[in-house]
């Protein structure tokens, strides 16, 4: 066990985002079968307003450590 050296781990960034279009495509269509248009269309302005809300977060965080105190 003592010659037993931990690799690196994959990199799943990629599948992870392609498999979040899937599964939000499938949704959506099965939204739109269930109850129409008008459903599909407020979860994906609910998606929307979530994932600009996480840009706005995630940028905010980053000029705040970007940020150079003045000494």
């Amino acid at each position: 066990m003592e010659n037993h050296r931990l690799g690196r781990a994959p990199n799943y960034t990629s599948a992870c985002i392609v498999m979040f279009g899937v599964n939000l495509s499938w949704i959506l269509l099965f939204l739109f079968a269930i109850w129409g248009l008008i459903a599909a269309v407020f979860l994906c302005l609910t998606v929307n307003y979530w994932l600009n809300w996480l840009d706005f977060r995630r940028r905010a965080s980053e000029r705040r450590y970007r940020a150079k105190p003045n000494l």
